[in-house]
């Protein structure tokens, strides 16, 4: 397999003991690639200033690499206009936006706000809180044996009570790809706006949120290559110009008395405050970055290593693989644990032959308790893994239960 931009990656090489990183959690962050560092870096010694906020050139620099990201962003998901695109700290902080500042004001009692089970807890708690503070109601669709929403599901939980759908594009737990155009032209046929969490998606696959026709969509930066600390709502500009925005002070404001304000236009209305123009700038360099590649290369090099994988995981003896075994609709996300071994077990001993894998709930308390289980560990694959760290990974895995005396 073409791992040549394996290098790209400083993280991936060699340690000071000699030893090779195979990191096999991308799901919750990915590494960064060095254009994307020296961007960073480039900007704090050379272009740091306060965007928006200065008449002198160092700050029109500042707003240059701020707003000229936006038009990046804007490009790579294809949306309407560079005033749908708002910068956040990270998906979840998105998700607050939207709760706060759509929810709350367009639902109201006895209305239904719908989500799949498999949801993050970023998009919902937020929607628990929004149901509870508008007496809304809940309701969740459920996953068939093989982790899919079924189109029986979808067509019974979206009803005319609907006003609002929230769901994930893949899931962070089960990789199960859902089947996005289809939940957003049945809410839209009742009338009910739509929230898509593309946060596992945007690094790996093409978004066209035009194409889809959803209300709203949001992601975090730092699980497509780019720093933590910055992450993207994006709104059809109608319904973000009618809603009031959630944080208020610094570079939202247009004028202010001292009885009363009024705000900036879009998207300034929701990036109260100075924002973190260094991880923006990071951002845009992860998206020329991965244009580069080629999304459908990062997304061929990825269905060969989870197919990979899946193959090898269902040869081992003592494994019970989570949703699809079969890279039909599913990502690079696969959940999985070991028979008679608690997932933190796994990943310790694992992490003593240099594989980081996930274990744990993933954010996912709900899903857990619906697949019956506390925990699962996970792996989750970018192009610059290898199908040799996939060898490693699993002749590591056939000796945790040996390695606890379960077995000789």
């Amino acid at each position: 397999m073409d791992n040549r931009y394996r290098k790209d990656f400083p993280i991936l090489s060699l340690n000071s003991k000699g030893e090779k990183l195979a990191y096999l959690d991308n799901a919750a962050t990915t590494q960064k690639p060095s254009v994307v560092i020296e961007a960073v870096n480039t900007y704090y010694n050379s272009k740091n200033a306060n965007p928006h906020r200065g008449a002198y050139e160092l700050s029109v620099e500042a707003t240059e690499c701020y707003e000229g990201a936006r038009d990046i962003v804007k490009e790579f998901i294809n949306a309407g206009s560079s005033r749908e695109i708002i910068f956040t700290k990270n998906a979840t902080e998105a998700f607050n936006i939207l709760a706060y500042s759509y929810g709350l004001n367009n639902i109201e009692k006895n209305d239904e706000i719908v989500i799949s089970i498999a949801e993050h807890h970023s998009n919902l708690v937020p929607w628990q809180n929004v149901a509870r503070i508008k007496g809304a109601k809940l309701v969740y669709m459920y996953l068939d044996e093989q982790g899919n929403l079924s189109d029986s599901e979808i067509e019974e939980k979206i009803t005319d009570k609907t006003k609002l759908v929230s769901v994930t594009h893949i899931s962070n737990v089960l990789g199960t790809i859902n089947p996005i155009k289809k939940i957003i032209e049945k809410a839209h046929s009742v009338g009910a706006k739509v929230i898509v969490d593309i946060a596992q998606s945007v690094g790996h696959k093409s978004i066209d949120v035009i194409e889809w026709d959803t209300d709203f969509a949001v992601f975090s930066g730092h699980k497509m290559f780019a720093p933590m600390g910055v992450g993207v709502l994006y709104g059809k500009e109608e319904l973000l110009e009618a809603m009031p925005p959630f944080l208020m002070g610094g570079d939202m404001i247009e004028y202010v008395s001292e009885q009363s304000a009024t705000w900036a236009e879009l998207p300034q209305k929701f990036e109260a405050g100075t924002q973190d123009v260094g991880a923006v700038t990071g951002l845009s360099s992860a998206i020329k970055y991965m244009k580069s590649v080629g999304i459908e290369n990062i997304e061929r090099m990825e269905n060969e290593l989870t197919a990979y994988a899946l193959n090898k995981l269902s040869e081992t003896p003592n494994i019970e693989i989570y949703g699809l075994v079969s890279l039909e609709n599913r990502s690079s996300v696969i959940s999985f644990n070991v028979a008679g071994v608690h997932p933190h077990d796994v990943a310790s001993i694992l992490d003593a032959e240099g594989i980081a894998i996930r274990s744990g709930h993933h954010c996912a308390h709900p899903l857990m308790k619906y697949l019956k289980v506390n925990a699962t560990c996970r792996i989750s694959f970018c192009f610059y893994n290898t199908m040799e760290e996939i060898d490693r990974f699993i002749e590591a895995l056939k000796g945790v239960r040996r390695w606890l005396r379960l077995e000789s």
